[in-house]
């Protein structure tokens, strides 16, 4: 055993996460985020996203926010609540700070805000690796590209504006690629130890598995827990430094069931007539999420 647990318990916890979500009934997953309500007003309500909840349905999928929203309502504002609406959203893999509105008309407002990068967003995640410098802006556009492999799939993946020419070491311009978003994201280092970091990402932009492919291509440090991202060319699971192994009492072997540790930590958006007023709306980790960073050292801000 390592620290409190035995490995074999602690790999057992990680899986259950999702897999606890998915078997329950609709009413008790709806009871269950309502206990997770962070803020509420008469146009909004506020809630923590918890891990391995997909918020669309989809093959395989018994449990997903959309399809709660209506049980929700009538849980805060009696029967004749109309159904709650999506404002954005969040990978099922991500926890965190997800905003929901209670009419059609406010969820277009702060659906345009987002579209519009109104809104600023701020993620902690732990990282493999640290990233050099500690901190700066990754502006590389992304593309999602079919990966030619046993086991074919897609990915997202880096689509540079430039290369470095072989022939003189030269930044040469590329051609841009029809396909690919403009993707930009702040990075700045909280905190590191031997084998990992603890990062606040700020995306300027919102480009599906943004972070992660900055994270994973763009600085060489993917996040824990991201295996879709761990290899370009295999679906296998991350590969670990033997430090971080060790700390987190894991063989490499059971990395597999290590949960993506992405956390939508803050959102501040702009309020009142002119948007001349902010509500901030701040969320802690999950359980986790703050269980990693002790093991691995990484000291979590207390704001």
């Amino acid at each position: 055993t390592i620290g409190q647990y035995p490995v074999s318990r602690r790999v057992r916890e990680l899986a259950r996460l999702s897999k606890q979500l998915q078997r329950v009934h609709p009413n008790v997953l709806a009871k269950a985020l309502k206990q997770r309500i962070l803020y509420q007003n008469k146009e909004l309500v506020v809630i923590d996203k918890p891990y391995g909840l997909p918020v669309h349905g989809g093959p395989g999928i018994q449990n997903c926010i959309t399809d709660v929203l209506p049980i929700l309502a009538k849980m805060l504002d009696g029967m004749k609540a109309e159904p709650l609406h999506l404002c954005h959203r969040l990978d099922k893999e991500t926890t965190g700070v997800m905003v929901l509105a209670r009419d059609k008309d406010t969820a277009h407002r702060i659906q345009c805000l987002f579209k519009t990068r109104q809104v600023e967003k701020k993620y902690w995640t732990i990282s493999v690796g640290l990233p050099v410098p500690s901190e700066g802006l990754v502006d590389i556009p992304i593309v999602e590209k079919e990966v030619q492999s046993h086991q074919s799939h897609y990915k997202m993946t880096l689509a540079p504006n430039y290369r470095v020419s072989p022939e003189n070491g030269k930044m040469v311009k590329v051609r841009r690629n029809r396909d690919a978003h403009s993707a930009v994201t702040r990075y700045r280092v909280l905190a590191s130890s031997a084998s990992c970091s603890l990062l606040e990402l700020q995306p300027i932009t919102g480009v599906k598995h943004q972070l992660r492919v900055h994270l994973a291509y763009g600085l060489g440090c993917p996040i824990l827990g991201d295996h879709k991202y761990a290899h370009w060319n295999r679906l296998a699971p991350q590969k670990l430094p033997e430090h971080a192994l060790k700390r987190l009492g894991l063989e490499q072997a059971k990395v597999r069931h290590l949960p993506l540790h992405l956390h939508a930590h803050q959102l501040t958006l702009p309020t009142g007539t002119s948007g001349d007023k902010q509500l901030h709306l701040v969320c802690r980790p999950p359980r986790f999420f703050t269980n990693t960073s002790k093991r691995l050292k990484l000291e979590i801000p207390e704001k």
